[in-house]
């Protein structure tokens, strides 16, 4: 549809699940080759804002845990631990195709805060305008987990009206919407969605990955806040990060949530 294939300010969205192996270790080839692909979407003319989960996944990995930890203090430990990781990667890596970047870590009163709101609202279009690729997370190291943003899904749309963006890509481990769990064989893929129903709420409400918070209960919340504000939303499988160029291309399997 033209409101993909002419989207210039992008966000692209991309969960624990995407990033990393079940280990809680990072997927070093998928992540490369993410970031290539959207090196090149920038190198095409778009504006490219990458939000990022993953910070307490490869902290757990990284500090030998073998499960999510339960307590608030550890979590925000290990997202201290695996923001380091992400960062000195993600620098490293769009670094090889000329691209800077810089991070930004939020809270939630970014959104309620007048003065925060203004703040990252104008930090963001700066470094658009410096030809920069904002790379943002929640800032889970002084959350409140209950307060705060869910696996980085309401996050996204947050960002995506701060930077005024003409399309929001959220890349899990599913196609897009289904009208039940899709690993049942006669689950049927959504690919358009114009309204949020009840029975898509409620088949959507099941649970993510093991080193995942959220799940597509979230992303749908995701899309319902960035169509409130004029903004079309794709849900993708990122396991193949060349799937933003079938996307854009008209070949990929997704789904369009049109909620405008």
């Amino acid at each position: 549809m033209d409101k993909i294939k002419d989207a210039k300010r992008v966000v692209i969205k991309v969960g624990t699940s995407t990033l990393c192996y079940k280990t809680g270790n990072l997927n070093i080839r998928r992540v490369r080759k993410l970031i290539e692909v959207m090196s090149d979407l920038k190198n095409e003319g778009r504006d490219i804002i990458f939000v990022t989960s993953g910070a307490i996944g490869i902290g757990v990995g990284k500090a030998g845990l073998t499960a999510r930890p339960k307590d608030i203090p550890t979590k925000q430990a290990c997202a201290a631990i695996g923001q380091c990781e992400l960062m000195n990667i993600y620098d490293r890596e769009f670094s090889k195709f000329n691209h800077t970047v810089a991070q930004l870590l939020v809270t939630r009163d970014v959104v309620s805060n007048k003065i925060r709101h203004e703040n990252a609202f104008n930090t963001l279009h700066r470094l658009l305008e410096m030809n920069v690729v904002p790379i943002i997370n929640a800032n889970d190291t002084v959350s409140i987990e209950q307060l705060d943003f869910d696996e980085n899904d309401t996050l996204s749309a947050v960002a995506a009206q701060l930077c005024e963006a003409d399309l929001l890509i959220m890349l899990t481990d599913v196609d897009g919407l289904y009208d039940k769990n899709p690993s049942e064989p006669d689950a049927k893929h959504i690919p358009l969605v114009t309204k949020l129903t009840d029975d898509m709420i409620n088949s959507a409400r099941q649970k993510g990955s093991e080193l995942a918070s959220g799940g597509m209960i979230t992303k749908l919340e995701a899309a319902s806040i960035a169509g409130e504000n004029g903004i079309p939303s794709v849900i993708i499988n990122g396991d193949d990060p060349e799937n933003l160029y079938r996307l854009f291309d008209g070949t990929a399997k997704y789904t369009l949530f049109d909620l405008i």
